[in-house]
């Protein structure tokens, strides 16, 4: 890795993502037990015709391996894919041709001791689930099948004892707001990876009236810097995040409160209050002034990170139904190199509105997915970020880190 980067705040891949993925997310089915409010691949019981077989997905895992060294982190997903009965044949292959293979399994019976000791022995390093409420009553509610909780704790702590490491995702909507600080209690009980908080993107199942408002976006990513200083945190779909950290990093840095600067809201201070008295501060990990110097790794939709369907159509992300090719005709490795909807949106300058003239945007770049759901354009302007371009006091400090990646190496 270059020096350079090393000493920056912003995690970058330490390769061109022109050239590879960071990460490659493959939907091996959309059956699933679960009727979430907000599912993307709008989830139904039963497999259906058309889905990758095993060896067509096995030929997908080839493709992915021929990115090279190092190899882009996969993770099959669904729907559900305990769904699959080959899930373990396929984990068992990627791992076998040298792949770092994830799954992200639901909260249904299916996610028990015998299935996650097999993902584990088949050399799953992984697994992340889902929680969207501290209670079986949020949860279920949101998750829609009464007992969800129960199998996802159940599951969690299964997961810990096969020796897979966790990571968590909370999708943030109305429902749940106030309940965020009590779910990170949850997860600082249960233990995990990382904590990944999702943003909803108005797709599939998921609809605007469930969304959180724009200042609630910033105000709970500011407090989600807070919270960062507990445990390892990142955002979904939430791609000003990586603006926030920065910012709040420096005027950590300058002693500057940043309720006034970043025009924080009633919602940034009960979620502030909320966590103080229910967070625990005991934590050896605590480092107020060192934990969080860094932010989330930079990928955005078809920048670093692309998406399989379960018929093999390659999307820039879950979240943008915009097909650039399927891999059962082109190689995934062409599509995601050659396509020019991924070349466009590995190019900031190309973006509309605010975003293409904003001074974050080679480290942000507001979620792709959320522009194409709303203004119908991939490049479009991300319409759930209040920053005005050019508005932050203290940006002249910011600069080194605010380069092109060409300019940064």
């Amino acid at each position: 890795m270059h020096s350079h980067r090393d000493k920056t705040p912003i995690r970058m891949p330490v390769y061109d993502v022109n050239d590879r993925p960071f990460m490659v997310i493959w939907e091996t089915t959309n059956a699933c037990d679960l009727a979430c409010r907000h599912c993307r691949a709008e989830a139904i019981a039963d497999v259906v015709p058309g889905t990758l077989t095993t060896e067509e997905g096995k030929r997908l895992l080839d493709q992915i391996e021929q990115f090279g060294k190092p190899r882009p982190i996969v993770i099959l997903t669904g729907g559900d894919p305990f769904k699959r009965e080959d899930i373990f044949d396929l984990v068992a292959y990627g791992t076998e041709i040298g792949l770092p293979m994830a799954t992200s399994p639901s909260g249904t019976p299916l996610l028990n001791h015998d299935n996650l000791h097999r993902l584990k022995e088949s050399g799953a390093k992984a697994i992340s689930l889902s929680i969207d409420g501290s209670t079986p009553e949020l949860h279920d509610n949101f998750r829609r099948v009464d007992g969800s909780f129960r199998m996802t704790v159940d599951g969690w702590r299964a997961a810990h004892e096969a020796g897979l490491k966790i990571q968590l995702n909370t999708t943030v909507t109305r429902y749940n707001l106030t309940d965020l600080p009590n779910i990170f209690r949850l997860v600082q009980d249960m233990g995990v990876m990382t904590w990944s908080v999702f943003f909803l993107v108005p797709t599939g199942r998921g609809k605007m009236e469930d969304e959180v408002t724009p200042e609630e976006f910033e105000d709970v990513m500011n407090w989600l810097y807070d919270a960062g200083k507990l445990l390892s945190a990142k955002t979904t779909e939430g791609h000003h995040y990586k603006r926030i950290v920065l910012q709040r990093a420096l005027l950590d840095k300058l002693g500057v409160d940043p309720v006034p600067v970043m025009g924080l809201g009633e919602t940034y201070q009960r979620l502030k209050n909320h966590f103080e008295q229910v967070a625990d501060f005991s934590n050896e990990r605590y480092v107020e002034e060192d934990r969080m110097r860094r932010s989330p790794m930079h990928i955005n939709a078809g920048n670093g990170f692309v998406f399989i369907s379960r018929h093999g159509d390659v999307f820039p992300s879950g979240f943008m139904p915009v097909p650039a090719g399927n891999v059962k005709e082109r190689s995934l490795v062409e599509i995601y190199q050659e396509s020019p909807l991924f070349q466009d949106l590995r190019s900031p300058d190309k973006y509309e509105g605010k975003c293409g003239q904003c001074e974050f945007r080679y480290v942000c770049g507001g979620s792709r997915s959320r522009a194409y759901a709303v203004t119908g354009s991939s490049l479009g302007e991300e319409p759930f970020c209040t920053y005005e371009p050019g508005s932050f006091p203290y940006i002249g400090q910011l600069e080194a880190y605010l380069q092109t990646p060409e300019e940064a190496l």
